[in-house]
């Protein structure tokens, strides 16, 4: 017998999570709602990382919800602060407690017969002894982003048994790592690499960034220039969304110039670094990448921190590859040794579709990989079920926000009509579809077989693009060739996912 029937059960108490709840609350306040977390603390991504330095690799005007003005001065923020903001948020509209802390989800069973989710999870007590617990729901909404929380990635390196000091992933963070005047390798060249460079530096006695190959970086101031202005001139519920939209514009233009013009925009991000670090210094060699921007993330460094601590003396960046550890650091393809008291393995994550959830339909195994992403929140053949997957080239809370909006006008439709199932539709037989998450970075691409597919238009192609996306998703009619509303005769069938997305078609480049 389940513990707890729920209209809509959300997983996790992310920023995601915790967003959708309230939003709930705001636009579908009769929906009875519960939120599973595996953690025993709301925050998500900015609670489990705790490495120095750890901060939004977005502004906080964006990353922040739509619903909940971000008042502080930082427009970059530190871990810490966003994870208060989450949780005044969870509070100021009484989601906290609705929260199930130390639940894992380990699948989810739909029956088209009573058009009810069964949720079969674990919950686990204080002292580590677990037990099995079931909800059902009429509605599942899972927010538990992309990666796996209980491992990072790191590769497996030669010769790492031999080394004799601390090799530790940003992941997992140990509270009391010292690393006053030590030497440090970091290795790595993406979002926290970049991070724990200048953060480390000011304590170790050197940190070194070592890279197979370079990445986009660009400078950002840590304050919003606006921001300041207009924080004593307006009040915030007519500064906030000009500040939102203000930055949604900026960052829409960079994405745009750089799929249009990317040799425009290698030339303007070049200039950047290369003004802010001394005169001679190798650009190419270690800040020019060998693809386009946006091609993989960019990554946002602010008030230029990391080209100051290379300015300074305080890092280095190193390009080479690892040829193996030995008992005192790396020795490099090159030849080079470095000696290191500290290594960093910031390599990566280990992406997983729904939290690692199994699903059914009908007693029939959901493979992710096999389904096609309905505007890139609901899987085909998947009855009244939706995922948030935030922007890649943008902040992830702006998708987040529109998606938790369009769950909340698809259970007011359903009520509002009396049905009491949504299913979203295959694409026509023939499109060709392509990755969900199209980036070229190593942690998509290790996976990109086993996340959802998109088609090639919409409803069924992700826009990345806020602006459309907002007219799509909440302006939109609720109703399209992509969706059917129903309310199905006991032991009906759900749609099946097409039938000809068993293989991905590969990412652009």
């Amino acid at each position: 017998m389940a513990e707890e029937h729920v209209d809509v059960l959300i997983v996790g108490a992310g920023l995601s999570g915790i967003g959708a709840a309230c939003h709930l609350r705001r636009q579908c306040p009769g929906k009875t709602f519960a939120i599973l977390e595996a953690r025993d603390a709301i925050g998500g991504t900015w609670d489990l990382f705790r490495y120095p330095g750890i901060r939004s690799d977005s502004d906080m005007y964006t990353l922040g919800y739509s619903f909940s003005p971000w008042t502080e001065p930082k427009a970059i923020a530190d871990g810490d602060s966003i994870r208060d903001y989450v949780r005044d948020t969870a509070a100021r509209y009484g989601v906290d407690q609705h929260i199930r802390f130390r639940h894992r989800v380990l699948g989810a069973d739909w029956s088209s017969a009573d058009a009810t989710w069964t949720v079969r999870a674990e919950r686990e007590d204080p002292d580590g002894n677990s037990e099995p617990v079931t909800f059902t729901c009429s509605f599942l909404f899972v927010n538990a982003g992309y990666y796996r929380y209980d491992q990072g990635y790191t590769p497996e390196f030669p010769g790492v048994a031999d080394y004799t000091g601390t090799l530790i992933h940003p992941q997992h963070w140990p509270e009391d790592l010292d690393y006053a005047g030590k030497r440090v390798v970091v290795i790595g060249s993406g979002a926290t690499a970049v991070t724990l460079v200048p953060a480390m530096a000011e304590k170790a006695a050197h940190v070194t960034m070592l890279q197979r190959s370079p990445t986009y970086i660009v400078s950002m101031p840590a304050r919003d220039p606006l921001a300041d202005l207009l924080r004593d001139r307006l009040p915030t519920r007519l500064a906030y969304p000009l500040l939102r939209w203000k930055n949604v514009g900026l960052m829409t233009l960079s994405y745009q110039l750089s799929r249009k013009f990317p040799g425009l925009m290698k030339a303007i991000l070049r200039k950047g670094v290369k003004d802010a670090l001394p005169a001679g210094y190798d650009v190419d060699a270690h800040f020019k990448p060998s693809y386009d921007p946006w091609d993989q993330r960019l990554c946002l460094i602010p008030d230029g921190d990391l080209f100051r601590t290379i300015r300074d003396g305080r890092a280095d960046v190193v390009t080479d590859h690892i040829d193996t550890f030995t008992p005192t650091g790396l020795r490099l393809r090159s030849g080079r040794e470095l000696e290191a008291d500290i290594v960093i393995t910031a390599t990566g994550l280990n992406v997983q579709a729904m939290g690692g959830m199994n699903l059914t339909v009908d007693g029939e195994d959901l493979e992710p990989g096999k389904t096609v992403a309905y505007k890139g929140m609901m899987l085909s053949g998947v009855p009244n079920f939706a995922l948030t997957i935030g922007y890649t080239n943008a902040s992830w809370t702006l998708k987040a926000d529109l998606v938790a909006e369009y769950v909340c006008r698809l259970l007011n439709h359903l009520d509002a009509t009396g049905k009491r199932v949504v299913t979203p539709l295959p694409p026509p037989e023939g499109q060709p579809l392509r990755p969900l998450i199209d980036l070229q970075s190593g942690y998509v691409l290790r996976s990109v077989g086993s996340m959802p597919q998109q088609g090639a238009v919409a409803p069924w192609r992700l826009h990345q693009n806020y602006t459309r996306d907002v007219l799509l998703m909440r302006r939109g009619s609720i109703q399209d060739a992509g969706i059917r509303f129903s309310s199905p005769a006991p032991g009906a069938p759900a749609p099946a996912a097409p039938s000809g997305a068993a293989e991905p078609a590969p990412a652009r480049r």
